[in-house]
């Protein structure tokens, strides 16, 4: 049910009614009571739809100061929200022509949000029912825009929800390649509607992942891997499932080391990231979520680095900066995770000529600068090969790019990188000079 019908009921509740509203609980543009309170930069809270309208309408002012607003971005009034909860439900209406102060019946204005919810959870349960159906419109409810982020929440936070769509989840992904796909992945969109959500508070997500780990977390990065490997698997739900898998990997400490020691799953995650179409494009979203989960693996002590760069990973993040296609940041954490291993550095240099002047390009871009000098200088000055050093020193702004990095406010560890690094560009790349000295401001770096 969408969040305007749900407050024109609350409205129609109290309307015409002998109660008092606060006026803190009523919206300033609509003046019903407020289901979703959300605030702006200049501190006034609205009703979410409200003020979306009036954003979406062109304005670029506060409706109630008429101040000009740096800002759009909506922060959810969370203290507010359960404040007009709590009123709403001790609130006592009565009628005009009775002081009764009994509040109306639960008929009268139908199931609630949070009610429907848990309806179609106890359909997902009932036995040699098909979980499919109600597991659908469940996502639906979870991805509904105008459904309030507190029913939301209390979905997530009801006991034996998430364990309920994990359990879905486990016995799909171990039935054969067709059989229960169509259930896998709807239990799956459910769980990454929940893990993946900035509305969701950290805690239920936290039950996400304790839900889908259990007793057994190995098993869970094991079901993950096979819905994505399934050959009907929609791209959808791939994403989906390498977001829950991220999940897992930051949210539960049992379920970290099954994860980042599941080679099936990290071989699915580098496949995720890799051409999609016939044409050979990147999606941004797929990549986004394959990267995010394979450099978050990367960064933990159990990775096994080499497992990953003969799986692809290094082939994956080089052509993901090669072709713009979003998260460089990423990308280049995956590359510095790999060149800490020989495998690592020997597939980078392999394709120097390619993979070098890709990490070279995006220094200063998209964040992970140091991660990419760290690269280059790995390969360039610690092992020094030399087809690396020629890819390095042949970069046109090369020189440039690390001058300006210095003086960036990098940390020391990279500075001292740069600083090494600087020698072998100003030694070997005269081209690298040219592009710097074309700049119309000259850097120093001593």
């Amino acid at each position: 049910m969408g969040r305007r019908e749900m407050s024109g009921r609350v409205s129609a509740e109290y309307q015409g009614l002998e109660v008092k509203v606060p006026s803190l609980f009523r919206c300033p543009i609509s003046l019903d009571v407020m289901r979703s309170p959300v605030s702006l930069c200049t501190g006034v809270t609205y009703e979410r739809a409200s003020i979306q309208r009036w954003l979406d309408s062109g304005n670029t002012t506060c409706p109630a100061t008429m101040l000009p607003l740096p800002s759009t971005d909506l922060i959810p009034n969370l203290t507010l929200r359960r404040l007009i909860a709590l009123w709403a439900s001790t609130a006592a209406p009565a009628s005009p022509s009775s002081s009764s102060s009994s509040p109306p019946a639960p008929s009268a204005v139908g199931p609630t949000p949070a009610a429907a919810a848990a309806e179609l959870l106890r359909r997902v349960s009932a036995p040699g029912a098909d979980p499919c159906p109600p597991l659908r419109k469940l996502a639906a409810f979870l991805d509904d825009d105008d459904v309030d982020e507190f029913d939301k929440n209390a979905f997530a936070k009801a006991a034996g929800a998430a364990e309920t769509v994990a359990a879905v989840l486990r016995r799909a992904a171990e039935k054969d390649e067709d059989e229960g796909l169509e259930a896998a992945e709807a239990a799956v969109r459910v769980l990454a509607a929940i893990a993946a959500s900035d509305c969701i508070e950290e805690e239920n997500k936290r039950r996400v992942a304790a839900a889908l780990a259990g007793d057994a977390p190995s098993a869970a990065a094991a079901s993950l891997a096979r819905v994505m490997r399934r050959s009907g698997t929609s791209l959808e739900a791939r994403v989906d499932a390498a977001r829950l898998a991220e999940s897992l990997l930051l949210r539960n400490g049992a379920a970290a080391a099954a994860v980042a020691e599941s080679e099936a799953l990290v071989a699915e995650l580098i496949r995720l990231v890799g051409p999609v179409d016939e044409k050979g494009q990147l999606d941004r979203n797929a990549v986004a979520a394959g990267l995010s989960c394979l450099a978050a693996i990367a960064g933990t002590r159990r990775a096994r680095r080499a497992e990953m760069v003969r799986l692809g990973a290094v082939e994956a993040a080089v052509r993901v900066l090669v072709a713009d296609a979003g998260c460089p940041g990423q990308a280049l954490r995956v590359l510095e995770a790999a060149v800490g291993c020989a495998e690592g550095r020997a597939a980078i240099c392999e394709d120097a000529e390619t993979a070098i002047p890709a990490v070279v390009s995006r220094m200063m871009k998209g964040g992970g600068a140091e991660a990419a000098v760290s690269v280059l200088w790995a390969v360039c000055h610690r092992y020094r090969d030399r087809r690396a050093v020629a890819a390095a020193a042949a970069c046109e702004g090369g020189l440039a790019r690390l001058l300006l990095l210095m003086q960036s406010g990098c940390s020391p560890a990279a500075r001292q990188m740069a600083t090494e690094l600087l020698k072998i560009f100003r030694v070997n790349g005269k081209s690298c000079l040219a592009g710097y000295e074309s700049k119309t401001s000259h850097i120093m770096p001593f």
